[in-house]
């Protein structure tokens, strides 16, 4: 393009050279000085017509180089990202280079959707997306946006220069225990960034919405197990952060039209079968992190033991009773609480095995996965926690057509060991090697 407005340009200049050269009959020197008449000045009449076809000149190239950009290819076609296009949907990811995100990234692309990834990478992992682009990198799969959802701003300016038809909304801090420490934070971090991305939604007519909440906003019910209809009543500020966030989603349904579909999960453990994707948490957040973690920890050395807090609730054994889901399974079913989102409606479903296990189990199928002896630390509880907690799942079942299959405790630990021994590093690990 830019070779054809060079040669564009030069012809153009010959001509209009040659014209000026035509126009001039006499061969002697034009004076540059101004006319003089009963005390007046006047321009010389060929020095402005001169002047006159300059500015001819710099317009028809204006206008020349206007035209050719818009033939460009790179000028004329709008983004993938910014147009709707018929039989692709385009979902946003909020928290997408996270654990939890990051999988579900993967899984749209894997189903042919098309993916915009914002994370502010505070908790998410910039290897994760890397992974993901060199898994997908056709023009029009994946994007990556660095952004933080408590930046308005920002986050009107993202939905307006693209074309979403659904949001997944994982971006969240996550840890119980951080969350009793630091509520501020969560509230901030949660609550008050889904109302942004709500008003965002409703700005730029984004029709569905799938949620992802916890089983955090039951706190400790006295019936088990614990169904859709079971009362909210958190204890912690995580849970309470969550529930205040699934209320202002459900207040605004009132008046919309909007697919809403909330999502209570609950203890996530595992990663994807390939060995593509795993849990890699920033070190500093080590003490906050899920016990799955701590376990890998422990059998790498990193930390001299696993801590069990609270070996006197009124469980069988005395440790904390939690409902393990695999991470592939629950990405699952976001799939298809996507697919069976409807306009106008809200479903809301626990997304559980329907079976609790105790720390103790847990802890022993770890050191089964890892072969590893993990030494073992009883301590006291630990604030915001909860003695017994796991799911029904009946209505997912129903109504989704979902049922986790990766039930296997064991299983799933020994397929997150397997990601966890080759990325030492976490993801800076699977970087080095693969360049």
């Amino acid at each position: 393009m830019l070779l054809l407005f060079s040669t564009l340009t030069k012809r153009l200049l010959t001509i209009l050279h040659t014209r000026r050269g035509l126009g001039r009959t006499r061969t002697q020197t034009r004076s540059n000085r101004s006319m003089s008449l009963g005390g007046m000045d006047y321009a010389d009449p060929k020095k402005k017509s001169n002047f006159m076809g300059k500015i001819l000149m710099a317009a028809v190239l204006t206008a020349l180089c206007i035209l050719m950009l818009k033939q460009s290819p790179t000028f004329s076609t709008p983004s993938a990202f910014s147009r709707h296009q018929p039989g692709v949907v385009h979902v946003l990811v909020t928290g997408g280079a996270g654990y939890i995100g990051s999988h579900a990234a993967l899984r749209l692309l894997k189903e042919n959707y098309r993916v915009t990834i914002v994370d502010n990478l505070s908790r998410g992992n910039i290897g994760a997306v890397r992974i993901l682009q060199e898994l997908f990198p056709e023009p029009g799969r994946l994007q990556f946006i660095y952004a933080d959802l408590g930046d308005a701003k920002a986050v009107h300016q993202i939905f307006s220069q693209n074309a979403f038809d659904a949001v997944m909304h994982f971006a969240a801090v996550a840890y119980v225990g951080e969350s009793t420490l630091d509520p501020l934070k969560y509230y901030h971090n949660i609550t008050s960034n889904t109302l942004t991305v709500l008003e965002a939604m409703s700005a730029y007519g984004v029709p569905t919405l799938i949620y992802s909440s916890t089983c955090a906003t039951y706190g400790e019910p006295e019936k088990m197990p614990i169904t859709e209809e079971t009362r909210q009543l958190p204890i912690n500020p995580y849970g309470k952060a969550k529930k205040m966030a699934e209320d202002i989603i459900l207040d605004f349904h009132k008046n919309s039209n909007m697919a809403v579909m909330i999502l209570r999960y609950f203890n996530v453990i595992g990663s994807d079968p390939e060995g593509r994707l795993g849990e890699a948490p920033r070190p500093e957040l080590r003490e906050h992190g899920r016990i799955s973690g701590a376990c890998y920890d422990a059998a790498r050395g990193i930390i001299p033991g696993l801590k069990v807090r609270g070996t006197d609730y009124k469980t069988t054994d005395g440790t904390c009773i939690r409902d393990y889901i695999d991470v592939t399974d629950l990405v699952d079913a976001h799939v298809k609480a996507l697919e069976k989102a409807r306009p106008g409606k809200v479903g809301i479903y626990n997304v559980g095995t329907g079976r609790g296990r105790s720390v103790k189990e847990f802890v022993e199928a770890c050191k089964a996965a890892t072969g590893v002896p993990i030494k073992v630390d009883f301590l006291p509880r630990r604030p915001g926690d909860y003695a017994e907690v796991f799911s029904d799942p009946t209505k997912i079942r129903l109504e989704l057509n979902w049922t986790a299959k990766h039930t296997d405790l064991q299983e799933s630990l020994k397929v997150a060991w397997r990601w966890q021994k080759s990325h030492l590093n976490g993801y800076s690990s699977s970087l080095v090697k693969s360049s």
